[in-house]
């Protein structure tokens, strides 16, 4: 009697691989979908030029409105400027005004009163690592001024304005900014040990009173400071 074989067990089905596609057939599609892009762009442009050429007085008719936009903008920025130099030909300060000034606000005052009196590019650099100088400008004569500004809330009743303030802005006005001119404005007082050292180092001081025939009229600032030097190279 012959034993029985065990039915074996049949392999699993396998499932049929998707064929992927090639690398060089995928190339060949990207390149069918970029140069059908290209076609369809090409045509929308040549549509949009056929009917510009058709319509040609659209043309003229957008560059006349731009032109006159361009105008119109020119003219108005024109007339701010113009403001802008009325304004500030006019400006004035009061010393109640800077009294009542923050320290910051101390030393914009004194950048408009630069750019007032012609240092069209008068600037407020103060702050962190300024070196000791809060004001530059040029003026037009083409010389530079570094200016260190000292603000007293209590004015000239505060404390007064001594000569490390001064030798702290002196060692670093020429040397790191090419100032012509270096000066110290307040709206407070120096001390007396100030103006002997200033005229050693070839610095200026305004002070209070100064400061109020400056801020209060239309004198510019080189008018009224003492031994101002002249323009020593040409800008």
């Amino acid at each position: 009697m012959s034993a029985r074989r065990s039915p074996g067990r049949r392999p699993p089905a396998r499932r049929p691989r998707k064929r992927r596609l090639s690398r060089r057939k995928w190339q060949e599609e990207e390149l069918l979908v970029l140069a059908a892009g290209g076609v369809m762009a090409a045509a929308v442009v040549w549509a949009v030029l056929s009917w510009l050429v058709a319509n040609w007085w659209i043309l003229i008719v957008l560059g006349a409105a731009a032109a006159v936009s361009g105008a119109v903008w020119g003219h108005r920025l024109q007339q701010q400027r113009a403001w802008d130099r009325v304004r500030q030909q006019a400006l004035r300060y009061g010393l109640p005004q800077l009294d009542a000034l923050h320290h910051r606000d101390f030393e914009y005052a004194v950048r408009d009163l630069m750019l007032r009196d012609g240092c069209t590019d008068a600037r407020q650099i103060g702050g962190a690592g300024d070196n000791g100088a809060d004001v530059l400008a040029t003026d037009p004569l083409g010389r530079t001024w570094v200016i260190q500004c000292k603000h007293r809330r209590d004015g000239d009743r505060g404390s007064p304005v001594g000569t490390p303030d001064l030798q702290r802005v002196n060692g670093t006005a020429r040397q790191l900014y090419g100032a012509d001119i270096v000066l110290v404005v307040t709206n407070g007082r120096f001390t007396t040990r100030c103006a002997p050292l200033a005229a050693q180092l070839h610095m200026h001081l305004a002070d209070r009173r100064t400061l109020a025939a400056w801020a209060g009229s239309g004198r510019p600032l080189w008018e009224l400071l003492p031994k101002i030097p002249a323009p020593c190279r040409s800008r």
